[in-house]
């Protein structure tokens, strides 16, 4: 991977430039969001779309203890499950004094809507959870979709909701969070081409000189991916959320990958490949709001944050995930090897229990290579909470 060392802050440089065409001084992402509230909200629910980091419980039939799909569940969230074992959004409406669960629960091919309205009626309007871990933007093929995840993308879950409701309203603490599952195709895509590309060149299919064009064309065309995406994504904000009545509306800028476990384990020469997709999609999202009435939360810059000075946010470790992937493969019979959250119970003295020895889920940062614990989590949630009364939201 020497052959692409140094291309990604050159590359995105190109991606700019090329935008601007040449000498137009306008630079794309530069402008600002306009007219959002600045008064308190009368919030009576929170409304989340967007992917696994957002997820209350989308596949926790998944995790059933019996195999049945049926309750009791060792997991459902991707983080450090158990009673404590919250996501940032379930944290958010907590402090608002509200609840929000799963607007839709299953996996292979099974699922219910609302599963919350059979518990009690008066539930039915908590339902407002459309996150699904593996979901993307547009594209319904979301991560871990062959094997039995939902993945409904984010276009389809705001879609539900208008179904629903008709619309949004002024007591909605919308959050969207999603982008992330896109990167992670795209990356995939150009690795895919760029372990080919490498094969050419060292059986010398292609010279040096043409092995670097294809390495930039290939993390061009995955950038250009991302740009597609953060368009759609700006879309869906402005077309179905905002004109839909909309009122409280924060988009999440997604953070920077290599700052996880995941991230630091690929080639530090494809690092900033990596880095750069999550940058140019927080660009065209940005420049796709530009003068909408909503708020953007600059996640990437806490997670960086976070990941650089994490004794600021309480937490002692931010590179060793807390779920034990041996301890979960024994858990599910060999079944999950990859040491999913999803799958990991922290319940201290069960059976099912899948921290790691000596880990703390309050306190680690992460709870598999990609994924927050419980005090990743509430680093987030806390981190939002002061953004949303600096806006005067709250």
């Amino acid at each position: 991977m020497k052959m692409m060392r140094g291309l990604g802050l050159s590359l995105l440089t190109a991606a700019l430039l090329a935008a601007c065409g040449g000498g137009d001084p306008y630079v794309p992402g530069s402008g600002n969001t306009a007219g959002a509230p600045t008064t308190k909200g009368s919030f009576t629910a929170v409304v989340s779309f967007g992917d696994s980091m957002s997820d209350v419980g989308a596949y926790a039939p998944a995790t059933s203890l019996a195999g049945n799909g049926q309750a009791p569940y060792m997991g459902g969230k991707f983080t450090t499950n158990g009673a404590a074992g919250t996501v940032w959004v379930e944290n958010i409406a907590a402090s608002l004094g509200l609840a929000i669960t799963p607007h839709e629960v299953g996996f292979a091919g099974t699922s219910v809507k609302c599963p919350a309205a059979a518990v009690s009626t008066s539930l039915a309007n908590t339902c407002t959870g459309y996150a699904q871990g593996g979901s993307r933007v547009t594209d319904p093929n979301g991560i871990g979709k062959s094997g039995g995840a939902l993945t409904v993308p984010v276009v389809t879950q705001v879609a539900n909701h208008l179904a629903r409701f008709g619309g949004f309203k002024d007591s909605d603490l919308v959050l969207v969070y999603v982008g992330s599952n896109d990167v992670f195709t795209q990356f995939g895509a150009f690795t895919a081409k760029a372990t080919q590309i490498q094969t050419d060149a060292a059986t010398g299919k292609i010279t040096a000189d043409q092995a670097q064009l294809a390495l930039f064309n290939a993390q061009t065309a995955a950038q250009g991916e991302m740009k597609k995406a953060a368009q759609e994504l700006a879309t869906i904000v402005r077309d179905q959320i905002l004109a839909k009545g909309g009122k409280y509306v924060a988009v999440l800028t997604l953070s920077d990958i290599v700052d996880t476990p995941f991230g630091r384990s690929v080639p530090a020469s494809v690092q900033p490949v990596l880095t750069d997709l999550s940058l140019i999609f927080n660009l065209w999202l940005r420049d796709g709001l530009t003068n909408q009435p909503v708020q953007i939360v600059d996640t990437f810059a806490v997670f960086k944050d976070s990941y650089q000075n994490p004794a600021k946010y309480g937490l002692t470790n931010n590179t060793i995930p807390a779920c034990d992937g041996a301890k979960i493969a024994a858990i599910t019979g060999g079944q999950v090897t990859d040491g999913s959250s999803l799958f990991c119970n922290a319940t201290p003295g069960v059976p099912f229990n899948g921290i790691r020895d000596g880990a703390d889920v309050n306190t680690w940062l992460f709870a598999d290579a990609v994924h927050p614990t419980t005090g990743g989590h509430k680093a987030i949630s806390n981190s939002l909470l002061t953004q949303l009364k600096a806006y005067g939201w709250l």
